[in-house]
């Protein structure tokens, strides 16, 4: 099968959106709403899930023949548990600051719906360049929501983005007051819920 052959592109677009693990499936919204706070948190934790699911996705499709039924789900666990510890690892040796907002998420994604869907529907059924693709696909679905959501509570909720002011000075003088609300946790899942219903109405037609 070619690299990039008609099904692979099929494999890598449709997460993005006919069947996208977040608007569509409404899987891993439980850290999508947690880290969103801010946009440079988003980004990390959107990155370290679609590395993640991209090579868990390819171990497991590498000895997906040599795991026994029964104990598929705990070897599937042990790889994610793997890769998560070696992520959170690097992120406090290298983004310390980013890896202290992101608290317990960045162990938590072990149990992210997301991941393990992959893996179980996925990656245990197709070889390993189209579970690597997937994993990919996946990944960056659900770091684009959380960088949209994230973007827009932090631009609105501080008037900055990545930490850098915006918003002029000459705004706030003019009586401007940055909107409290988009930093509390309710305003994520109102910005989620508005973006998964523009989503549907517009980009999605189910069939």
């Amino acid at each position: 099968m070619s690299l990039f052959s008609k099904q692979n592109k099929e494999v890598f677009s449709k997460p993005l959106n006919l069947d996208h693990p977040i608007l569509v499936q409404v899987l891993g919204i439980c850290s999508a709403l947690a880290v969103t706070a801010q946009l440079e948190p988003a980004i990390v934790m959107g990155l370290a899930v679609t590395v993640i699911t991209a090579f868990a996705n390819v171990i497991i499709s590498v000895i997906r023949n040599t795991i026994p039924t029964r104990i598929r789900i705990v070897v599937q666990l042990v790889v994610v548990a793997t890769l998560v510890t070696i992520v959170s690892q690097v992120l406090k040796a290298f983004a310390y600051d980013v890896s202290v907002q992101l608290s317990v998420y960045v162990g938590l994604i072990i149990t992210n719906c997301i991941l393990m869907g992959r893996l179980e529907a996925f990656a245990m059924q197709n070889k390993p360049w189209p579970s690597f693709i997937d994993g990919i696909s996946n990944g960056l679905g659900y770091a684009m929501i959380l960088v949209i959501v994230g973007g827009v509570r932090e631009f609105f909720g501080r008037g900055s983005l990545l930490g850098f002011q915006i918003l002029p000075d000459a705004v706030y003088d003019l009586g401007y007051v940055n909107n409290g609300m988009m930093t509390m946790p309710a305003m994520a899942l109102i910005l989620l819920g508005c973006v998964i219903w523009v989503h549907r109405a517009y980009f999605y037609k189910e069939k």
